[in-house]
């Protein structure tokens, strides 16, 4: 099997992953719940790992990285926290929707928002789309740092200057950007919230995420409980991280997300450089084939590639690979804007997208098996 479907989630993980969540479920009770050593050893890693996102982020503060269930999560805390009054906000024309949806249901709330449609891969257009959407009610400006359909890199630290300069919060959606690029909160000053998952490019397991809270707009809380903290008060903290954090925390999630976190720590650099080569590789070869369209533009895009061909449903040509063992995604991927925007609707494209366990020599059995598809299609 080749596995090229890391944008959805990185299957292939770092042993020490997996033995450090079999030792927490093990050896781990409820952190901050009892002063019985479990519950101590759960707190210690949740505490870790807290620190550690925070050092490869750039946050002082380790209390202000949220525990999410995933970036969907994150973003929906960050979107309802400034917009809870009403309010306009700003997207990218290439986010998820994860981004398009929570805003879509806050209408009712007096909430509206502005799709910035730009070329693909034109950075300059991008922000002349972000520049121009603003308006007087706009409370927010959120953007993807990479596409998750075509890899495209936006202008978020440009966007971001935009935003500090006009005094409007930027959410940033780390979600393919998080372990391969750099993501940094001191180097975003215009940024209140950045939302990843743990899943893809940090190599922890699904079913983690951070929110990193880096402005001091006040969050707004999706869920009330316990947070083994002022339990005589029936209201909810206000202070971060038990604001957000109700309920037992996922204390083996956490653990594995802590060595994909170290994993990442010590290979960032080699980590961005095998996914640009891998997919300027496969750009390169499907291009060569009859009828392939490639959307590849090394000057802005990472880790993930697109490519359909003219006279085929992208499914067909992806179910073709399947058959030959090559793992892909096909259709919308969850981002009609980012199609809209591309003019890939409706059919949308196949995707493949790596990670640090894919190599050279399955780049070249995956064209070899587009080649085998190509011909029967």
């Amino acid at each position: 099997m080749i596995y090229f479907d890391a944008a959805a989630t990185t299957l292939e993980k770092p042993d020490a992953v997996c033995r450090a969540m079999a030792s927490a479920m093990a050896t781990c009770a409820n952190p901050g719940r009892s002063g019985h050593r479990p519950a101590l050893r759960a707190a210690e890693t949740v505490y870790n790992c807290r620190q550690a996102a925070a050092e490869l982020f750039g946050l002082d503060q380790p209390e202000r990285v949220i525990f999410t269930q995933n970036a969907t999560h994150g973003l929906n805390i960050a979107i309802k926290s400034l917009l809870r009054q009403g309010g306009h906000a700003v997207i990218s024309g290439y986010e998820h929707n994860s981004v398009a949806r929570p805003l879509e249901a806050m209408a009712d709330q007096g909430v509206t928002y502005t799709a910035a449609y730009s070329p693909l891969f034109d950075p300059d257009a991008a922000y002349r789309a972000i520049l121009e959407a603003l308006r007087p009610d706009t409370c927010c400006v959120i953007v993807n740092q990479v596409s998750n359909v075509f890899g495209f890199q936006l202008p978020v630290q440009r966007i971001d200057g935009l935003c500090r300069r006009r005094g409007i919060p930027m959410v940033l959606d780390a979600s393919q950007s998080a372990g391969v690029l750099p993501v940094r909160a001191e180097q975003l000053p215009g940024t209140a919230f950045i939302a990843m998952p743990g899943h893809k490019g940090l190599y922890g397991p699904q079913g983690t995420g951070l929110l990193l809270c880096c402005g001091q707009e006040p969050p707004h809380s999706l869920m009330q409980g316990g947070t083994g903290s002022d339990s005589l008060e029936v209201r909810q903290p206000e202070y971060l991280p038990d604001a957000l954090e109700s309920g037992t925390l996922n204390v083996p999630g956490i653990a594995g997300l802590r060595e994909g976190i170290r994993f990442v720590q010590k290979n960032r650099p080699e980590l961005r450089e095998r996914e640009e080569r891998l997919c300027r590789r496969a750009a390169e070869g499907l291009g060569n084939l009859p009828g392939m369209q490639v959307w590849y533009n090394s000057a802005c895009q990472s880790g993930v590639l697109s490519f359909r061909m003219e006279k085929a449903d992208p499914s067909q040509l992806c179910d073709g690979l399947a058959q030959r063992g090559v793992c892909l995604r096909s259709g919308l991927h969850c981002s009609p804007l980012a199609h809209r925007s591309a003019g890939t609707l409706p059919e949308g494209t196949v995707r493949a997208s790596f990670s640090a366990f894919n190599t050279p020599a399955q780049v070249e059995r995956f064209l070899q098996a587009a080649r085998e598809v190509v011909k029967t299609l």
